[in-house]
């Protein structure tokens, strides 16, 4: 009997180091295989994508009303908003496009537009250090559809339309990203071409070609300075100022172009809105006593409506 009990004692002894032996081995196995990346898995990815789309809505309406006014009034502004940003190692790309188009009717005045604009900006960098970028930049702007003067409520005056103007921006040079939030970019040399894709506004000169072009190159200095901050848990601020000295033409004159949007979120997707925009162009000469100098443009916007992350 106690040969018996010694024999069994001795398999089931066997049987358990051979087991432990074999789970060893697979275990061995698999710590040394090499582990493939599947090609389709994005989980680092080098790209970071987005946008934002906003649109505001107003009406009033009056009727017998003693204290005057618009019988029908109604605004609508609509702004979307792109992203694309790559970054890997050294290299990084900046890609950006802003949408704007705003209308308002009234029984009085009719239909007339108060916000148009395309804006594009692609931008290369390769770095230098941490905070600076050897940069290469280009930046497209325009707007969708005809745009008036009103002299007076029965006339209206053509001032610019699709690629009329258009503004192509070419430039070299260095980008300062102090902080993730902050870009500055400087270049000593720009190239900028304006373009008047209209028969009628060319034949007038406007936008600083010569009569009967369509088109006007210049190069100068450029300067632009892009911020997008959480000021806090609701406001949010997005700004980018451009500055273009022209070398060829009064370079003290320094054109400017600058856009301001302040949002402030009300619930999930309801937001109050308030963009702010300073444009000074030497060659857009409308302004003064006889509509024959350039000025200070201003466009201010407030409104509330639904804004949500695309």
């Amino acid at each position: 009997m106690k040969k018996c009990l010694a024999i069994l004692t001795i398999f089931i002894a066997s049987n358990y180091l051979f087991a432990q032996d074999a789970t060893v081995t697979k275990l061995k196995d698999e710590a040394g295989k090499t582990i493939k990346k599947n090609e389709s898995d994005t989980s680092s990815k080098a790209w970071k994508k987005g946008g934002l789309f906003s649109l505001n809505l107003a009406q009033g309406s009056l009727s017998n009303w003693a204290a005057g006014g618009d019988n029908f009034s109604m605004s609508v502004n609509l702004y979307v908003n792109a992203f694309a940003y790559y970054k890997k190692e050294k290299h990084s790309w900046d890609n950006n496009v802003d949408f704007y188009l705003g209308y308002v009717n009234t029984t009085s005045l009719g239909a007339r537009k108060n916000d148009d604009r395309i804006d594009f900006t692609s931008k290369y960098g390769y770095a230098l250090n941490p905070k600076l970028n050897v940069a290469a930049l280009l930046n497209f702007r325009t707007q969708f559809f005809k745009g008036y003067e009103y002299p007076n409520a029965n006339t209206a005056n053509l001032t610019s339309d699709f690629l009329a103007p258009a503004y192509v921006l070419l430039s070299l040079g260095l980008d300062y990203k102090p902080v993730k939030d902050l870009s500055i970019f400087v270049s000593p040399i720009t190239s900028r071409t304006v373009i008047v894709n209209d028969k009628t506004l060319s034949a007038k000169g406007m936008y600083g070609v010569e009569p009967g072009k369509n088109s006007v190159f210049d190069i100068g200095a450029f300067a632009s300075v892009t911020y997008a901050k959480n000021l806090n848990k609701i406001i949010t601020y997005k700004g980018k100022l451009d500055l273009f000295s022209n070398y060829r033409k009064n370079p003290q004159n320094i054109d400017i172009f600058m856009t301001n949007l302040f949002s402030a979120k009300l619930s999930k997707i309801l937001s109050a809105t308030w963009s702010l925009d300073l444009i000074y162009d030497d060659d857009v000469k409308l302004f003064g006593t006889n509509k024959d100098a350039p000025g200070m443009q201003l466009k201010s916007l407030l409104g509330v409506g639904i804004m949500v992350k695309i």
